[in-house]
């Protein structure tokens, strides 16, 4: 992402050149759900149905759909996409920027402006930033996943069926019923089939190529792209790659796991590689959160991982939800000597470890906004604690590397102060009693059936849990 504020507003006014809704991201970035054959580009838009007569024609399709192609049309002559909303409500209350110029500044995306802004909105198009799921294998039954990306969630609703909440989050039938339902993994997938046909032209020009899931490691497919890297006459040596895993998968697989990213860090066939983890909190109250997960297990992998490597980063994707907030601090406190430990002028990012606090949106009984406002404080004290712990300085001041990437960046503090932001916002007291209800209602369920105990596991959430079923 471009750095200096005058070289965004000078991008913003070359994209408004072309249109008020012109983005590079609708070419240059896509997110292929392989598990059930849907894609997007951006995260904001919702993803839509890859039609198979389009794939059987076009293995592109699989981002170049028709109704991607609708977008860009709508971009070019000047017009804003509905589905792109998330952009226009930002852009229309007065802030600088939107996704729409920070995602266009991305080196996967900004070298190609003056080509995408010339071409026909008919043409296909190779993306620059791709991210793939291949599958919902995955060995977790993380608390607001769903059977769309955990093969473990599918197994638990067919035995109990859905949660007595409200929405259809883990609905099997309403998920058949929308085409939603990921593909079984010994049955014939014409995403997957596809994607391979498209790959041999996609990687050689990819900037930036993650892989998420499901459990990326559990997936054949996987290990048939490492392979691929690791073995390929032409390797893409620009190339970024990115690989989510939950580090939780049986020791033997992590073994194997460890292997290869010490091979493609030694390999010289990668300009970067980075692995994204997910933890929400810490210890038994993670552990909770992501039915599946060993706190003490993950702990160790991620400082086995950083000593034994010495340029990959990891990054801690911390999906932010109300059952965060009881011992999030201590997971501060954790990764703040986890970067003290392993933070390198080799590394890519210098810092071994980012923590990265996105807030939960959906399924919304979950979110943080259901708390009472006396939380808040709580939520206050991370920042500053962050804050403190936050050792950047200006260039002109550094006078040994690790005087900049000792602590938490402002982009780490500040995802935690959009955060509090989100909190603050007022909701509509019906809503949120019935987002209460059914949070107790999931939290009975998931007790009953996975021998877990709520209350004791979040003693400091029990007297709020309580007043939940009561209401």
């Amino acid at each position: 992402m471009i750095d200096h504020r005058g070289e965004l507003y000078d991008l913003r006014d070359e994209l408004n050149e072309t249109g008020c809704g012109f983005c590079l991201a609708k070419w240059t970035q896509v997110t292929i759900h392989l598990q059930n054959g849907e894609t997007h580009s951006c995260h904001h838009p919702i993803p839509h149905k890859i039609p198979l007569l389009e794939l059987r024609r076009n293995p592109t399709a699989l981002h170049n759909t028709k109704h991607k192609k609708r977008q860009r049309r709508e971009m070019l002559e000047g017009g804003r996409p509905a589905e792109c909303d998330y952009c226009w409500k930002v852009e229309d209350s007065g802030p600088e920027f939107s996704d729409r110029t920070y995602k266009s500044s991305e080196p996967w995306s900004k070298p190609y402006l003056e080509e995408i802004k010339n071409l026909s909105w008919r043409q296909n198009y190779n993306p620059k930033y791709v991210e793939v799921a291949f599958s919902n294998a995955c060995n977790f039954k993380c608390s607001y996943c769903g059977p769309q990306y955990s093969s473990a969630w599918v197994q638990e609703l067919k035995k109990h069926g859905a949660y007595p909440t409200t929405d259809n989050f883990n609905n099997l039938e309403w998920f058949e019923s929308v085409g939603k339902m990921p593909y079984k993994h010994s049955e014939p997938n014409p995403y997957v089939d596809a994607f391979w046909e498209w790959w041999p032209e996609l990687y050689k020009d990819m900037n930036t190529f993650r892989i998420t899931g499901g459990e990326p490691s559990m997936s054949p497919d996987f290990w048939k792209v490492i392979e691929h890297i690791l073995t390929t006459d032409n390797p893409n040596t620009n190339l970024k790659l990115s690989i989510n895993t939950n580090l939780g998968i049986p020791d033997s697989l992590y073994d194997k796991f460890l292997s290869k990213m010490i091979q493609l860090e030694e390999s010289g066939r990668l300009a970067e590689l980075t692995i994204f983890t997910s933890v929400d909190t810490f210890g038994k109250q993670a552990d909770y959160i992501r039915n599946g997960l060993d706190f003490d297990i993950w702990q160790e992998r991620v400082d086995e991982i950083l000593s034994k490597t010495n340029k990959l980063s990891i990054a801690i994707m911390s999906t932010f939800n109300a059952l965060s907030v009881p011992r999030y601090a201590d997971l501060v406190d954790w990764v703040f000597e986890q970067k003290t430990k392993h933070n390198s002028p080799d590394r890519h990012w210098v810092t071994a470890l980012t923590l990265d606090s996105a807030y939960l949106r959906y399924p919304t009984h979950q979110i943080v906004k259901i708390l009472p406002k006396e939380w808040r404080d709580s939520l206050e004290s991370i920042a500053i604690q962050m804050e403190t712990l936050h050792t950047v300085k200006p260039l002109w001041e550094i006078e040994d590397w690790k005087d900049w990437y000792l602590g938490f960046t402002q982009i780490e503090i500040g995802k935690v102060r959009r955060i509090i932001d989100w909190f603050d916002e007022p909701m509509d007291e019906e809503e949120l009693n019935l987002l209460r209800r059914n949070f107790h209602k999931m939290f009975t369920a998931h007790d009953e059936r996975r021998g877990t105990n709520f209350k004791e596991t979040f003693p400091e959430l029990a007297e709020f849990y309580d007043e939940c079923g009561k209401l």
